[in-house]
């Protein structure tokens, strides 16, 4: 079982040069970090929301996420300046490449009416994002500790100029995109 470090090296590389016309292997785009966040809206008014955030997105990464604050007050979502609305987790190297492998062999199978992910949330320099629904489609979250169902969104930033590079790189990668 090869690891998708090992498939990048092996296999993708190779592809990318051959269909982009690549002078040198360092122009091959490869993925740079996977970003988590949760968005936690009620945790402005209970704090125990954020700790229950914090704990499930530490499961699904493996690493200690960092408490996001609001930057701005908000009279209308009763948001004042330095509350704590989320969390986020900035994985790199080995645990990068651990997290995309669970999602794509676990994780995303695991999605209610699951036909594939959309090519259009491409950024225009290489980087996608795609949003989860809900934090139960990871195996490592424990269905009756969970206070409240919730989503988070998955940034994967590629080294690719455009989108045709890195919708290759992804798909080398074995992302599940629609036909």
């Amino acid at each position: 079982m090869e690891t998708l470090k090992e498939l990048y090296v092996k296999e993708i590389v190779p592809n990318l040069i051959e269909k982009f016309k690549y002078t040198s292997k360092m122009q091959v785009p490869k993925i740079e970090k996977i970003v988590l966040n949760m968005g936690v809206g009620d945790g402005a008014s209970d704090a125990k929301y954020i700790d229950a955030a914090v704990k499930e997105l530490e499961v699904i990464a493996g690493q200690k996420p960092v408490v996001t604050t609001a930057k701005k007050s908000i009279a209308g979502f009763k948001l004042r300046e330095g509350n704590k609305i989320g969390c986020k987790v900035t994985l790199r190297g080995e645990k990068m490449y651990i997290f995309l492998e669970k999602l794509i062999k676990i994780a995303l199978p695991r999605v209610r009416d699951f036909r594939g992910i959309s090519k259009g949330s491409f950024d225009g320099r290489g980087n996608y994002t795609l949003g989860i629904k809900e934090q139960l489609v990871f195996p490592e979250v424990d269905y009756d500790k969970v206070i409240k169902v919730r989503g988070l969104d998955v940034v994967i930033v590629t080294t690719a100029k455009t989108n045709e590079e890195a919708l290759e790189l992804l798909s080398g990668f074995g992302l599940p995109f629609r036909k």
